[in-house]
């Protein structure tokens, strides 16, 4: 059986589809929301306590990524609830599968996202071989609903809906953008694979902001909107670094960014416009 925390967010969704609904269990978020809490191990292994040893899974995909929530929500979801969970079935004989993002040993930043997921990743890196946990660092997923107003594709598909000018830089940052039902099937084959530890989820084809933005804008013949180069670069950012895909998804097909990316927003737009 696989156990899903965060069933309702866009990966746990992905997940739960594909590995059907039979084989998964959706927790309530009312069930885990205090598991965060140093008190609710002992609660969270008696929970699982009739799975024991079952060769059964726990998936946590509940997490918070806008970086204008509180950094306490950002540690208590994205750090300590699945801490929580390891330590609470440590003895199970369960799996527990967590989330982080590539961007943990890129950037030191007060971003609360960032920081909490690195926590999270330096804390699973340091765990002995006894628990059976599996980490993989995430690159940006898209699909499964609509963007986030705060991530670079909902700024741009906002900017569309209204015909305003979308501000930027000059996009030289370096994206691996994931379609999440390709990231489920990524994680499926790892987890199949056997795999425990801590590793990059990547399928090693980058593209920088500037050309993802170019041609979004070029498919909704909304160019003159573009004003890349109107905001200033931060000084801390990957414009170098590549990801090496890993040996498990080496036959995976992956879609193409740019033309996936922006069919994706065109069905989004479709979408709203039919609940206008």
């Amino acid at each position: 059986m696989i156990f899903i925390i965060g069933g309702r967010g866009r990966l746990g969704q992905a997940i739960s589809s594909r590995h059907g609904a039979n084989n998964c269990v959706l927790l309530a978020r009312s069930v885990y929301e205090n598991w965060w809490q140093d008190s609710s191990q002992a609660e969270i292994s008696r929970f699982f306590e009739p799975w024991e040893a079952s060769n059964s899974s726990i998936i946590v995909a509940a997490g918070i990524l806008d970086p204008k929530i509180s950094s306490e929500l950002h540690l208590n979801v994205n750090y300590l609830l699945p801490k929580s969970i390891i330590e609470g079935v440590a003895k199970l004989g369960l799996k527990v599968i967590t989330f982080g993002t590539v961007m943990e040993r890129l950037l030191n930043t007060q971003n609360s996202y960032i920081q909490s997921k690195a926590r999270l990743g330096t804390y699973i890196a340091g765990l002995s071989g006894d628990h059976q946990v599996a980490h993989f660092r995430l690159h940006t997923l898209y699909g499964g609903g609509w963007p986030s107003p705060f991530m670079f594709l909902g700024q741009i598909l906002s900017c569309l809906r209204t015909a305003t000018e979308f501000k930027m830089t000059l996009g030289r940052q370096l994206r691996e953008y994931h379609h999440v039902e390709d990231e489920a099937l990524a994680v499926q084959l790892f987890l199949d694979s056997g795999f425990t530890g801590v590793t990059d989820l990547s399928h090693g084809q980058p593209v920088n902001l500037g050309a993802l933005a170019t041609h979004i804008f070029r498919a909704f013949n909304a160019e003159k909107l573009l004003m890349i180069g109107a905001l200033t670069e931060p000084a801390e950012e990957n414009y170098d670094r590549k990801f090496s895909r890993p040996t498990q998804l080496s036959g995976m097909d992956f879609r193409e960014t740019l033309p996936a990316a922006a069919e994706y927003l065109k069905t989004c737009w479709r979408e709203m416009e039919d609940l206008a």
